[in-house]
């Protein structure tokens, strides 16, 4: 009995490694088992993860040569990731958190904010989304015919694929 649940251990693992070795292809351009540094937020968030910018920083040093080449190896990027994956960590927040936390924005209680407020809130408060980030957040988000996010729409949008909700 031990020997079968090692097995689907393992095989969850090698699972995991699976995962982890495809969406790191996606981004080797090369296909030299490297990718540029920058892909790299790119790569964690495609497997799941949602480190804020300080937590992918840390795992940028983590991953990086000592003398740092603008490129990550697979080879040091796979067990790093594979423990992070296996730990849990980085999990996106729970759909009732960010229902909270846009409803605490939405003074109003109209449902909604503008896309005056979104991009206020977004770029100014606490650790500010990037140029980037907010042009991603609003291409998903934004209607364009209001001018307006719906976020429990939003919501819903971005938690759709979350495996670990209830």
């Amino acid at each position: 009995m031990a020997e079968e649940e090692g097995s689907s251990e393992d095989r969850a693992v090698a699972e995991i490694e699976k995962k982890i070795i495809e969406a790191f292809e996606v981004f080797d351009h090369e296909c030299n088992e490297t990718v540029d540094v920058r892909e790299i937020g790119a790569i964690v968030r495609s497997l799941g993860c949602y480190p804020t910018e300080a937590q992918l920083h840390e795992l940028l040093a983590e991953v990086e040569e000592e003398e740092p080449t603008g490129y990550v190896h697979l080879e040091k990027f796979l067990p790093v990731m594979k423990k992070v994956l296996l730990d849990k960590r980085y999990r996106p927040i729970p759909e009732d958190v960010l229902l909270r936390a846009f409803e605490a924005l939405d003074e109003n209680k109209r449902g909604y904010l503008t896309k005056e407020e979104l991009v206020k809130y977004m770029t100014e408060e606490g650790e500010p989304f990037t140029q980037e980030e907010m042009e991603a957040m609003l291409s998903a988000a934004l209607d364009p015919e209001t001018n307006t996010v719906r976020y429990k729409d939003y919501i819903t949008l971005i938690t759709a694929g979350d495996v670990t909700k209830k």
